[in-house]
């Protein structure tokens, strides 16, 4: 039994007699109101999931299992996996065992080549992620053993399925990027390399240990955002219905490769991009003001600023910012983003009709994978999803072995909104 395996295996039975008290005791608590403006609006600040992996505090932003995410700048993705699944940082011992257990499942099936092969060529890089973990359904531990199982082991095979997924992603993300965009051959994995440097290894970028940093960081600022986001709450749902972690976690990518969830960082530096362009490199504060003002009177916004949640600057741009200006301060796309998040948020006070004038995550992310040689947009999301699979994941094996029900709210029709407001 692998050490992550086995502290699971210690802390769960603990988990389920706690929900089980809570929900005996507590059980008719009421924890939210629904108003017409919510069933209408997403369901937006709605309390009526859980997710014990990590919570987004208006004026804290994320916090995995009670640390900050700012607190984590320096660890590795394998520690925040753990982190997510146990509420631990793993010992040295618990570091290298999980690393060697995702090695060792790093090998992608060749038939899973022979069908991203046999996509259009011009396919988008999201798409061939997607088809790519849902093809591999077929290796399914979860489906094999489904039938012969008990339900209180649902998570062992969950998290043998996970650890596959993981091992693998990252050699299916970097053999689309380069069979996508005509790099050359696939690079083999690295068993020598931990998980965020064998992808940077795998991609064929400058194997520099600022870039393998950037990637690490990258990966863990990604990783989770609470269970309500659309590729977590898509995942959740697909594998309440008991669907593998195969079918569930491709469902949640798919969410993340809309345009109003995992589009973010590259439309923001496709603005940065045509501000160096419009004036010729990095602007001066006076000019990058005007053009704020410009894209706020014409009714447009500053992208990458605001968020549906947060109402502080994300911390998540801070750890990239402070990145930057660290290892490419003089890099033009990090000068224009630094400017702008020096002027950008007066703009929007002063306009006043922004909820949140502070940046996100996006505004600063796509700057620094630009300068370390991923120029590419449409793949961006394919990085994100990297990494916010650790997320789907550990929320997925988590559910599985406390038992969640399969997700199922109650609709209404407009008619029945009317009959309630008298409308």
């Amino acid at each position: 039994m692998s050490l992550l395996k086995e502290k699971l295996a210690q802390q769960i039975p603990g988990l389920r007699e706690d929900i089980k008290k809570l929900v005996k005791e507590h059980g008719d608590y009421k924890i939210s109101d629904v108003s017409v403006k919510q069933a209408y609006g997403g369901m937006r600040g709605v309390k009526g999931m859980i997710c014990d992996t990590s919570v987004v505090e208006p004026d804290k932003g994320l916090i995995i299992r009670g640390t900050p995410i700012l607190e984590m700048t320096d660890w590795l993705p394998e520690e925040i996996f753990f982190l997510l699944l146990t509420g631990d940082r793993p010992s040295a011992e618990e570091l290298k065992s999980l690393q060697e257990d995702i090695s060792s499942r790093s090998e992608v099936p060749a038939y899973v080549w022979d069908v991203l092969a046999a996509m259009p060529k011009d396919s988008h890089p999201m798409a061939m992620l997607d088809t790519g973990i849902l093809v591999m359904q077929h290796e399914s531990e979860f489906a094999r053993r489904y039938s012969e199982m008990a339900k209180t082991e649902y998570w062992e095979a969950a998290l043998e399925d996970a650890l596959s997924i993981l091992g693998r992603i990252p050699g299916i993300a970097a053999g689309v990027y380069r069979m996508r965009y005509d790099k050359g051959e696939r690079i083999p994995s690295d068993a020598s390399l931990d998980w965020a440097a064998n992808y940077v290894h795998m991609l064929g970028l400058n194997e520099t240990e600022d870039c393998r940093d950037m990637m690490r960081l990258y990966l863990v600022l990604h990783s989770d955002h609470e269970g309500g986001n659309v590729s977590a709450n898509t995942c959740h749902t697909v594998g309440s219905a008991l669907s593998d972690p195969y079918y569930a976690v491709s469902a949640g990518l798919n969410g993340l490769a809309g345009p109003l969830h995992g589009l973010a960082n590259q439309e923001c530096l496709g603005f940065v991009i045509k501000v160096t362009e419009r004036f010729g490199g990095v602007p001066t504060e006076k000019e990058l003001t005007d053009m704020c003002w410009e894209l706020l009177n014409a009714g447009q916004v500053v992208p990458g600023y605001g968020h549906a949640v947060l109402r502080v600057v994300d911390p998540r741009f801070t750890a990239f910012n402070e990145f930057g200006k660290k290892h490419c301060a003089d890099d033009v796309m990090f000068k224009t983003v630094d400017l702008l998040f020096q002027v950008a948020p007066k703009v929007l006070k002063e306009h006043g009709k922004a909820k949140n004038p502070w940046p996100n995550v996006d505004a600063g992310s796509g700057a620094l994978l630009y300068h370390y040689g991923i120029t590419e947009f449409p793949y961006y999301t394919v990085l994100f999803s990297v990494s916010r699979a650790m997320g789907m994941l550990s929320q997925l094996v988590i559910n599985r072995a406390l038992g969640t029900a399969i997700t199922r709210p109650k609709s209404v029709s407009t008619e029945w909104i009317k009959q309630q407001v008298g409308a």
